[in-house]
């Protein structure tokens, strides 16, 4: 609870007029079709959000918004590919383990603070813990005593090292007393597909690569990793109504650009990307459970906000035993 308030008052911190600045319009139109890149691949919830929103983004600019899958350690080679394109407002990225994975690897091919600037959030959501359809426990008590009872034996899906699902699972390993064998995939898709066909037992995967799969019946959740449960989710309980005091774990999706891309593109993307989530609202929720929050209009705030989920999830992974290599 005190990691989980330290967070929220952060998020609170990052309105403060301190770091208020108007972009106000932008003239500046992108002359070509602008790349979107997800460091996963297709199927995780970076990808199904970048795809409902690259329409209304396109109509807003005049041009194109590509989606271009760039998998691979953990987010890193998309990520690296993003911070080495050129700064002209023709490249974005959009990746929710912006935050995570300076906490896990040591030495990165690029800096996260130094080489980005800041879009736009397109959004917050929890984690879910969920299991495969075969694993015979109807709710998280009865699945925390399937562990305790088979200590490492069952694997946990993994989306990539430093990924948010990661460290959903070291929270809940940590906090309650459960050992299990971690298995990395090459992003969120690949990973719930390891659910779904049962080569991994159980995992914490956002909620919006994971909802389509538990209202189909394939994966069963156990809890919303959260204060409070989802409305996109009903009858699935939040982390304290199942018994898991702690186990709060949530993402958000950062938009940013190359370094030094001009104030100007900047301020035209970042105007078009928040319209374009604002106009994707109830059509992201249901599919991802993905929620808009304001309070992110600047690129120094959504830099800020990145910052802010380092500092956290590397005292999260340090608590759990996780260093950096």
């Amino acid at each position: 609870m005190k990691l989980t308030r330290r967070f929220i008052l952060a998020f609170a911190g990052l309105s403060a007029p301190a770091l208020v600045q108007a972009q106000g319009t932008s003239s500046w139109r992108p002359s070509r079709p602008i790349r979107l890149i997800v460091p996963a691949a297709p199927g995780g919830s970076n990808d199904i959000l970048a795809r409902i929103i690259a329409e209304p983004a396109s109509q807003i600019l005049g041009q194109p918004v590509i989606i271009e899958n760039r998998a691979g350690a953990g987010s890193v080679i998309g990520t690296e590919a993003a911070a080495r394109a050129p700064a002209d407002g023709h490249t974005v990225l959009i990746n929710s383990s912006l935050a995570t994975v300076p906490a896990v690897v040591a030495n990165l091919p690029y800096d996260t603070l130094g080489d980005f600037d800041g879009v736009a959030v397109a959004g917050f959501s929890p984690h879910l813990l969920v299991v495969g359809a075969a694993v015979p426990a109807r709710t998280a008590e009865e699945f925390l005593a399937l562990l305790r009872a088979s200590p490492g034996r069952l694997n946990y899906a993994s989306a990539g090292p430093g990924s948010g699902p990661h460290i959903g699972g070291l929270v809940l390993m940590a906090r309650m007393n459960v050992q299990a064998e971690t298995v990395h995939y090459r992003g969120g898709g690949p990973s719930i597909t390891a659910l779904v066909s049962g080569e991994a037992q159980f995992g914490t995967p956002t909620m919006a690569s994971a909802i389509g799969h538990v209202r189909g019946g394939t994966l069963r959740a156990l809890a919303v990793l959260a204060e409070q449960p989802s409305p996109a989710l009903p009858g699935v309980p939040s982390a304290p109504q199942a018994g898991m005091p702690g186990v709060i774990h949530e993402e958000f999706f950062p938009i940013v650009a190359p370094k030094r891309t001009p104030p100007e593109a900047l301020a035209a993307l970042g105007n078009a990307f928040r319209q374009a989530i604002q106009r994707s609202v109830e059509r992201v929720n249901e599919m991802t459970g993905v929620t808009p929050r304001g309070g992110f209009e600047t690129s120094a705030q959504v830099m800020a906000l990145v910052q802010t989920g380092i500092g956290i999830n590397t005292r999260l992974l340090r608590a759990a035993g996780v260093q950096a290599e």
